[in-house]
């Protein structure tokens, strides 16, 4: 199939102005074509080797990965219906090939050989293994009837969490509250007025538009003092795609969960598992689904004292304050009030020193100097939004690998923020080597007129986290796609360079990288660095302990056998909140709707990564407050050591490489200025 358009004749930068989603089916059909033709040419191999068989596979299978990512990413940050529609009309076809070629008996078998040859690569070889593993966890043992059935839960999973997803998008741009009696504003900062101002002027009304985007959301719950408006908001967000709210019953998620996690259930026992949770450690690098449990109660054991302390210093707070009945919509509010009181300190205050631009800059002067890599714009590269931005990294001259930026919150674009990469480093089957590019995309506040977007310090750190991820992708050095960067990392371990980099901008060195005053130039005062850092803790086990409710109803949810309907998820939510939370819960909550971490994303009995992987990040991160804040040597070493690997080795020997030893949990609790001690349970 010739043809002139974008998907099909793949250029190492793609030109976002040429994709139109008519274009987007049969690309995928050709690629996928063009896979399933591969395979066949090299299982008729009598003798296959690395170079014969499996390099060829790794080259159809980046033309596929590399088409698919720039679809998958324009629905996530460009979302039209007809994107949508083109989107969901590969995802059966996808699966289905992806089940075929794990399925494919042929395949394993000349997989397994390959694997017994003796020259090798130490890559190669993990690379092989865990191809391996995957063939048995995708069901290649199965009698052909089990596979069938195996092959229709992978592709009806595809299909409902896509729609969980789209269901979320959906019913949290669908609501909207227009304001015209400022009054109503009381309390929220100046910058968040001009937002909603610019809001409303968007959709041609008077006032102020209120919308359940985060940069909209988080001001209202966190300064609005005009309780009611607060309590509408938050009733709104909790109960987005689900039975209760507004908008009950339009985009209701309940009946998704209750398939997605009866399929996962069925399909973990295909496989020989007990539940979902087993099935999900197989390529974890925690040992056993007990180990997990076993470390968030002894985190929850830890942090919760505190946190019953901090909640009831809260409360007193609050009732001083006038109010007596403390509501989930007013433990925001009466937070940020306490820490001014506290600390002195307004996050609206820090805003000044954190222009977008400037952040940005400095993030990249933090990694220049511990890396020993430099950044360039790259003008050259087609961007999908005026407001992407893109860059070159290089080492001693030469380009190492590529990025995107896309900051800002619109409409049409998924909440959240995430790091997703376009082309993995491999090397070719001419021996040149593929260069990494990877897209971070946040959802600051835009900026507004000719003003820079200031951002939350807590914005701040969201970045530094997402470009973690862009780092561990786009600095390996490993050149076997299947274990080079991200990829073939366990999950639990993915989160390590992510929350190591949110270190750097709680420190006086990082932070005179990042912040200057973006009228004067001046750096953050003393004054006002010593107050962030006496905040930092503020509330610190709260929020411990707060993604330990979601990290354990996580893991015991694909636990239960048999898989649990609504209400008993419900039901388990409520008991977990009971002996876990401190912060009050309202009977019309549904977090879990909106869960898209586990229903709609790869974090699936996977959520308690975060804190998993916090302890390792913690520990490294020891390291250079031992030797060095931006000590470069150490920055060297962490790159070589977890960096440049990738997932070439395991995660616990990359960590012991670089720390000279296993993890400890002293760190994380220091870290958040949680008075324990401990040993971490492995």
């Amino acid at each position: 199939m010739s043809s002139p358009q974008p998907l099909i004749q793949l250029t190492e930068f793609p030109d976002f102005t040429r994709i139109t989603p008519e274009q987007i089916e049969p690309a995928v059909d050709h690629w996928l074509a063009a896979a399933r033709d591969q395979v066949e040419q090299v299982i008729q191999q009598a003798h296959p080797s690395w170079e014969s068989a499996i390099q060829p596979l790794q080259e159809s299978a980046d033309q596929l990965s590399r088409a698919w990512s720039v679809v998958s990413h324009l629905n996530s940050v460009c979302n039209t219906p007809e994107l949508r529609a083109a989107y969901q009309a590969c995802l059966p076809k996808l699966s289905a090939y992806s089940t075929w070629f794990n399925q494919h008996p042929e395949l394993y078998r000349l997989y397994q050989q390959v694997a017994q040859q003796a020259d090798l690569h130490p890559d190669q070889q993990q690379a092989l293994r865990l191809n391996l593993r995957d063939f048995q966890l995708s069901g290649i043992d199965l009698p052909p009837k089990q596979q069938t059935r195996f092959a229709d839960i992978q592709q009806r999973l595809s299909e409902l969490s896509n729609q969980f997803s789209n269901q979320v998008l959906d019913a949290t741009q669908a609501w909207q509250k227009h304001i015209t009696d400022e009054t109503l504003l009381a309390g929220l900062p100046e910058s968040a007025r001009q937002s909603a101002a610019a809001a409303a002027q968007a959709k041609g009304l008077e006032g102020w538009l209120l919308t359940l985007d985060f940069p909209s959301f988080y001001p209202v719950m966190t300064y609005a003092d005009h309780r009611p408006l607060r309590e509408e908001v938050y009733t709104a967000y909790v109960t987005r795609a689900s039975d209760q709210g507004p908008d009950a019953g339009r985009w209701d998620n309940a009946p998704l969960i209750e398939e997605i996690l009866a399929l996962r259930q069925e399909k973990a026992e295909l496989l020989g598992f007990k539940n979902y949770a087993d099935y999900s450690i197989a390529r974890k690098m925690a040992p056993t689904s007990e180990a997990v449990i076993d470390f968030l109660q002894q985190l929850a054991q830890q942090a919760r004292p505190q946190a019953l302390q901090d909640m009831a210093e809260l409360q007193a707070f609050a009732q001083q304050q006038g109010q007596d009945q403390l509501q989930a919509w007013d433990v925001g509010y009466f937070a940020e009030k306490l820490r001014q009181q506290r600390y002195a300190l307004n996050q609206e205050e820090l805003k000044p020193w954190f222009a977008a631009p400037q952040v940005v800059q400095g993030l990249l002067r933090i990694s220049s100097r511990l890396f020993g890599i430099t950044f360039s714009p790259a003008t050259e590269m087609p961007v999908w939004h005026p407001d992407v931005q893109a860059f070159h990294i290089e080492r001693e001259g030469e380009r190492i690998a590529s990025f995107y930026l896309d900051l800002y919150a619109r409409e049409g674009k998924r909440g959240g923020a995430w790091m997703a990469d376009l082309a993995t480093r491999r090397e070719r089957a001419d021996g040149s080597v593929q260069k990494p590019i990877a897209f971070l995309t946040c959802n600051f506040t835009p900026p507004i007129g000719d003003q820079v977007s200031l951002l939350t310090h807590q914005e701040v750190t969201t970045l530094f986290h997402e470009f973690g991820h862009g780092l561990h992708h786009l600095l390996t050095q490993v050149t076997v796609p299947d274990v080079a960067g991200i990829n073939g990392v366990a999950w639990d371990a993915v989160e390590l360079p992510s929350q190591f980099m949110e270190n750097f901008c709680w420190e006086r060195e990082g932070l005179d990288e990042i912040a200057a005053h973006q009228e004067t130039g001046a750096p953050l005062p003393q004054d006002l660095f010593d107050k962030l850092l006496a905040a930092k803790n503020f509330q610190s086990a709260m929020q411990m302990m707060r993604q330990l409710e979601f990290s354990l109803f996580d893991f015991r949810l694909h636990q239960q056998q048999p898989a649990p309907d609504r209400h008993q998820v419900q039901a388990l939510l409520d008991q977990i909140r009971a002996t876990v939370s401190v912060v009050p819960a309202t009977p019309f909550n549904r977090f879990q709707n909106s869960f898209s971490h586990i229903f709609a994303g790869g974090y699936a009995a996977g959520y308690y990564s975060y804190k998993w992987a916090e302890v390792l990040s913690a520990d490294a991160f020891s390291a250079f407050e031992e030797e060095g804040i931006l000590n470069s040597a150490t920055g060297q070493r962490f790159m070589e050591s977890i960096l440049e690997r990738g997932g070439a080795e395991e995660a616990m020997t990359l960590f012991v490489r670089f720390r000279g030893r296993e993890p400890q949990i002293e760190a994380l609790l220091r870290h958040n200025g949680i008075q324990a001690a401990t040993e971490l349970s492995r």
